[in-house]
């Protein structure tokens, strides 16, 4: 993707030099613009659940509804898309993911020291090697572990869905300080039910019973 990027950039500065000294553009070069701008690389989604473990989990204002919303867009996701990855953070210390928050379908489990999931080097070649663009992110604390992996992830290029009824901090001032600064830097706020109905489209297809019935209950 980044290659394409230094490609257009050359193709601009290319149309820029024929403007300022009033040269014909080759039809050649008019063609290979056409084709960079028309091409779309196609949008490729992964599901991050982050530290969603009993010791982080606790304390956490509202934590019920949290965990019920994150249950509810992972058995939709596992339905709708596929790319699931986990993180724990010090599993050894704070213990691991919660039994009902465990994806049924395949998933990747990363497990950190870092506050920032986007450090580990496992996480990121995994996201290239299935060339993954966007990342749908909930879990806890908001704002620690996902503000830092989100921030780093969108100066890295992605871009990050952020579930805001699916994440939370113990103190909910600290939650909505950092969805906004989230917010501000680039990141894209939605809700549980409304990101499952993106990711489900129509009511046409076979599956959206199931869905319904996960929204409702």
């Amino acid at each position: 993707m980044r290659v394409k990027q230094l490609f257009t950039l050359k193709i601009f500065t290319k149309v820029l030099q024929n403007i300022i000294f009033n040269i014909s553009l080759p039809v050649d070069c008019r063609k290979i613009m056409s084709d960079s701008i028309e091409i779309k690389l196609p949008k490729k989604n992964a599901l991050i659940l982050i530290d969603i473990q009993e010791k982080i989990l606790r304390p956490i204002f509202n934590k019920d509804l949290i965990t019920k919303n994150i249950k509810k867009i992972l058995n939709a996701y596992e339905i709708l898309d596929e790319n699931i990855f986990l993180s724990e953070q010090n599993p050894i210390k704070l213990g691991t993911t919660i039994k009902e928050i465990l994806p049924k379908t395949e998933f990747k489990r990363i497990e950190k020291m870092e506050f920032s999931l986007a450090n580990s080097q496992e996480f990121i070649k995994e996201l290239d090697k299935k060339k993954i663009t966007n990342l749908i992110v909930c879990g806890i604390e908001t704002h620690i572990c996902i503000q830092q992996t989100v921030l780093e992830l969108l100066q890295t290029g992605y871009e990050v869905i952020l579930i805001s009824d699916a994440t939370g901090s113990r103190n909910k001032l600290d939650h909505e300080i950092a969805l906004q600064r989230m917010l501000h830097k680039g990141a894209t706020l939605t809700t549980t039910e409304s990101i499952i109905f993106e990711l489900c489209k129509t009511a046409n297809r076979k599956e959206f019973k199931e869905i319904s019935n996960i929204i409702k209950n």
